[in-house]
C-alpha cells in the first residue's frame, strides 16, 4: 500500500511539471506572435512629406529607423517625440504604406518681424529686451505664450496689474509671419489703502511711515512708491522687522503680508497681519577677547549698548561692525566678531556678550572687475581699500563698496567673494552697472536777494572713463552773469591728490547797495587731498583780474577812489573736517573749516585773509527734528596798503536774516552805500520740524536766531558809520523739496539792529534744474 502512494505522488510531481513546461512555451508563443505582429516586415523606404526650408535629410536624422531596419513601434514613437522636441514642427504624423514608413510635417512659421501695439509708458526697446523670440527665429505658440507672460510680469512690475497682450499673427508668403503684441496698458494700479492687523502699540499711520509702499495721493507724482510692487511688499516685511527689533520687540513677526485687488481693479488693498511681542531691555552686557595680547577692557568702551536699555538689533549690529574695525586697526587681520544673545522670556531681557576671536586665515587671491564697459579697471582699482595678496578684510570690503558708489559713476555696485584655487584664498568679484555720467541741465530760479536767474551746465563726471571731471557753465540773472569752466583729475600722479584747473569771467551788480558793478576774470590751479578719512586739506592759487566800473555819480567817496582795476594773485589753504552725515539737510555730525588766503604773489593788491567756521546738528527729542548751531568768523588785513572795498566782507541777505545783502555793517550815511568790512562773525540757531502733512511732501518747518555783526574799515569820516555792534533776528520759515526744486519762504524779524540797517523781512528762494 505504501508503495503505491509513493508512486502516485511521482506520477502527480510529473504530470506537474509537464503542465507548467507546456503553459510557458505556449506564453512565449503568444509573445513572439503579438512581437510578430508588431514589427512586421523590414521597412524598405522612409519618406519624408510636407517639408518646405527644412531639408528632408534634417527630418531623417531625428528618426530612430533606418531603411532595412524591422519596424518597432516603440522606435517609431521615440521618433515622433525627437521630432517634435526640435520646435521645427507644428504636427507631426507618422504612417505606414506598404512597406513604405511615411513622415508627414507641417512646419512652423518663420518670424518676420516682431511688433508692438498700444505701448507708450513702455518702448519698444524695453519690450523687446524682455521677449524671446526675434525675426528669423521658429514661430511657435508655447514661445509666444510665454513671451506675454513675460511682458505682462514686465507691467506689473511697473505697477499695472490692469496690462492685457494680446499676440496677432499676420500670415505672410513662404510660410512666413509677422507677430504683432496689441498691447492695452491700462491705469496704474495704486495702492488705495495700507492696513495693519495685530498692532498695539503702534498705530497704523507710524507703521505706514516705515514701510517704503505709500498709499496713493496726487502729490505723489514723481515717485512709484504708491504702485503696487511684489518685491518692495517683500522689502517693506523687513524693513517693519528692522523698526520692531531697533525698538526692542525682538519676538516680533510679520504673520502675512496680502495684496487684494479691488473689485474695479484700480487699486490694491495691502493689509500686513503682525505679531509685536513683549518689549526686552538690555541685561548684561560684556565683552570677551581670544585674541593675544587685546584685553576686553580696551574694547568695553565702543560698546553701544547699556545694561537697562531698551534692547536695540541696530546698536548690537553697530557695536559689532566698530569693534570689528577697531581690533582691524589694531593689526589683527583676521578678526571676527560675534555676539553671543541670551534671552530671557520671563524676565524680558537679553544679555550680550561680544566675542572678539580670531577668524579664518584668507587672503585675496584675485580682484575681478566685470560689469565696466565704459570705466577703466584704474578707476575702480584704486577705490578699493585692499590689493591681491592682502588679508581679506569684510570690513574695507564694504568701505570699498561705499567708495564705489560715491563715485556715482555705476547704477549698482556688487561685491562677493568665492572660494579660491586653494582653502585659504578668496577671489573678490566687482560687478558694475554703469549708468550716463554726462549731464547737460537748465536751471531757473529767483531769490528776493539776486532776483531772477538762470543757468546752462554741461558736465561730464567720467571724462573718457577715466573718472576725470569737466564742466562748463553759464549763468545770467538780473544782478549776475558768469561763464566758467573747470577740469578736475582725481588722482593726479595716480596718487590720492585730486588736481584741477578753473577759469571764469563774472559780473556782479552791486548798484542797490553800493553803486557799482564789478567785473572779474580769472582762473586757479588747485591741489586737494585727504589727510584723514574726515579731514581734508585744499591748496589753490588764483590770478584774477578785477575792475570796479559803472560806478555812480552820487557814489560814495570812498566808492569813487576805488574806480579801476587791480590784479589779484594770491594762494589759499583750506582745511575742511567733516563728520556730517548729509551733505545737504545734514541731520546729524559736525563739520569745522579753516579758509587762509595771501594776496601779494605779484599783482596790485596785497594782503592777508582768515576765514574759520564751524556747525553741530543733532536729532532732538522726537522723530525727524533736528537741532543745529553754527557760527563763523573772519578778518582781512591789508599788508602795508588799505583793503579794497572788493576784497572785503559783506553781511545780509541769506548770511544774517532779516537784512538785506550788504545791510549790516559800515555805512556812507550821505550816500547810503555799504562799504563793507575787514571783521565779521555770524551765528546761526536753528531747529527744523515736520509740520504734520505727509512726510512724501518734503515739507519741513523752522524756527531760527541769527546774530552777526560786520565793522572795521579804513576810512572815515563824519558821515561814515562802522558800529561794532551786534546785530540779531529771530524768524520762521517754512521749506518745501517740491518736484520743480527746493523752495524756501523766511520771515524774519530784526530784534536788535542800527538805525542805519537795511532790513529784509520776507526772504523767498526758488530754484530748479531740468
Amino acid at each position: 500500500m505504501r508503495r503505491f502512494l509513493t508512486t502516485a505522488a511521482l506520477v502527480g510531481l510529473l504530470l506537474s511539471i509537464a503542465q507548467a513546461v507546456a503553459g510557458g512555451a505556449l506564453a512565449q508563443a503568444r509573445v513572439t506572435a503579438v512581437q510578430l505582429a508588431q514589427a512586421g516586415p523590414p521597412i524598405g523606404e522612409v519618406r519624408v512629406v510636407g517639408t518646405q526650408r527644412i531639408e528632408p535629410a534634417t527630418v531623417l536624422s531625428y528618426m530612430q529607423v533606418k531603411p532595412g531596419d524591422p519596424y518597432d513601434a516603440e522606435l517609431v514613437d521615440q521618433s515622433l517625440k525627437s521630432l517634435f522636441k526640435t520646435g521645427l514642427f507644428a504636427d507631426v504624423t507618422l504612417r505606414r504604406e506598404g512597406n513604405t514608413l511615411v513622415v508627414q510635417v507641417v512646419e512652423n512659421p518663420i518670424i518676420n518681424r516682431i511688433a508692438f501695439e498700444g505701448n507708450d509708458k513702455l518702448d519698444d526697446p524695453t519690450l523687446e529686451s524682455e521677449v524671446t523670440l526675434r525675426p528669423r527665429v521658429v514661430y511657435t505658440r508655447t514661445r509666444v505664450q510665454s513671451d506675454v507672460r513675460r511682458i505682462l510680469d514686465l507691467y506689473r512690475r511697473s505697477g499695472r496689474f490692469a496690462a492685457t497682450v494680446n499676440p496677432q499673427v499676420i500670415q505672410l508668403e513662404q510660410n512666413r509671419v509677422d507677430l504683432v503684441f496689441e498691447i492695452n496698458e491700462g491705469p496704474l494700479t495704486g495702492i488705495r489703502a495700507i492696513n495693519f492687523i495685530g498692532n498695539r502699540i503702534f498705530s497704523d499711520k507710524s507703521l505706514r511711515g516705515v514701510v517704503q509702499t505709500t498709499e496713493s495721493a496726487w502729490w505723489r507724482i514723481l515717485t512709484s512708491d504708491d504702485t503696487y510692487d511684489p518685491d518692495r511688499l517683500t522689502f517693506d516685511r523687513e524693513l517693519l522687522r528692522r523698526f520692531y527689533l531697533a525698538e526692542g520687540y525682538a519676538d516680533f513677526r510679520v504673520v502675512s503680508a496680502v495684496a487684494e485687488l479691488t473689485p474695479d481693479r484700480e487699486d490694491f488693498l495691502i493689509t500686513f497681519t503682525v505679531e509685536e511681542g513683549q518689549r526686552y531691555t538690555f541685561a548684561a552686557i560684556d565683552v570677551v577677547s581670544e585674541l593675544k595680547d587685546l584685553e576686553p577692557e580696551q574694547l568695553r568702551s565702543l560698546v553701544l549698548t547699556d545694561e537697562g536699555d531698551w534692547y536695540n538689533a541696530d546698536q548690537v549690529e553697530a557695536t559689532v561692525q566698530t569693534l570689528s574695525d577697531t581690533v582691524g586697526s589694531f593689526g589683527y587681520a583676521f578678526v571676527e566678531v560675534r555676539p553671543r544673545v541670551r534671552r530671557d522670556r520671563d524676565a524680558l531681557t537679553i544679555s550680550v556678550t561680544y566675542e572678539v576671536r580670531e577668524g579664518p586665515r584668507v587672503y585675496i587671491e584675485r580682484i575681478d572687475i566685470v560689469g565696466n564697459v565704459r570705466t577703466v579697471d584704474t578707476v575702480i582699482r584704486r577705490e578699493f581699500l585692499l590689493v591681491e595678496g592682502d588679508a581679506f578684510d569684510s570690513a574695507r570690503v564694504r568701505r570699498s563698496r561705499s567708495r564705489l558708489q560715491n563715485l556715482d559713476f555705476f547704477k549698482s555696485v556688487q561685491i562677493t567673494n568665492v572660494p579660491g584655487s586653494a582653502p585659504d584664498r578668496t577671489v573678490v568679484e566687482v560687478e558694475v552697472q554703469e549708468k550716463s555720467t554726462g549731464e547737460l541741465s537748465l536751471g531757473a530760479g529767483f531769490s528776493t536777494s539776486a532776483g531772477f536767474l538762470g543757468d546752462l551746465t554741461l558736465s561730464e563726471r567720467n571724462l573718457l572713463g577715466k573718472g576725470q571731471n569737466l564742466r562748463v557753465g553759464i549763468s545770467l540773472g538780473q544782478r549776475r552773469q558768469q561763464f566758467d569752466i573747470s577740469f578736475t583729475e582725481p588722482y593726479f600722479l595716480d596718487k590720492d591728490l585730486s588736481a584741477g584747473v578753473d577759469a571764469f569771467r563774472r559780473q556782479v551788480d552791486l548798484q542797490e547797495e553800493s553803486s557799482f558793478d564789478t567785473n572779474d576774470t580769472g582762473g586757479s590751479l588747485r591741489l586737494g587731498y585727504q589727510i584723514t578719512p574726515p579731514l581734508r586739506h585744499n591748496i589753490r592759487y588764483s590770478l584774477i583780474r578785477r575792475e570796479v566800473e559803472q560806478v555812480n555819480e552820487d557814489a560814495s567817496i570812498v566808492i569813487q577812489q576805488q574806480k579801476g582795476t587791480t590784479t589779484t594773485s594770491s594762494i589759499s589753504n583750506g582745511f575742511y573736517y567733516n563728520r556730517l552725515n548729509a551733505r545737504f539737510n545734514p541731520t546729524d555730525g559736525s563739520f569745522v573749516r579753516y579758509d587762509n588766503d595771501l594776496a601779494g604773489l605779484g599783482g596790485s593788491v596785497n594782503y592777508v585773509k582768515n576765514t574759520v567756521g564751524g556747525g553741530y546738528f543733532m536729532p532732538l527729542f522726537f522723530p525727524q527734528v533736528t537741532g543745529g548751531v553754527t557760527a563763523e568768523y573772519g578778518n582781512i588785513t591789508g599788508i602795508n596798503e588799505d583793503v579794497r572795498i572788493i576784497d572785503r566782507y559783506r553781511l545780509g541777505g541769506d548770511k544774517l536774516r532779516g537784512f538785506e545783502n550788504g545791510g549790516v555793517g559800515p555805512r556812507d550815511l550821505s550816500t547810503d552805500d555799504a562799504l563793507g568790512g575787514n571783521q565779521f562773525y555770524l551765528g546761526t540757531a536753528e531747529v527744523t520740524f515736520p509740520l504734520g502733512l505727509p512726510e512724501e511732501l518734503g515739507i519741513l518747518g523752522a524756527a531760527f536766531t541769527d546774530i552777526g555783526s560786520l565793522w572795521d574799515i579804513n576810512e572815515s569820516g563824519p558821515l561814515i558809520v562802522s558800529e561794532h555792534q551786534i546785530r540779531a533776528a529771530v524768524g520762521v520759515g517754512v521749506s518745501w523739496r517740491s518736484p520743480f526744486g527746493p523752495v524756501r519762504v523766511n520771515l524774519s524779524e530784526p530784534i536788535v539792529k542800527e538805525d542805519f540797517d537795511k532790513e529784509q523781512r520776507f526772504q523767498f528762494n526758488f530754484g530748479t534744474r531740468f
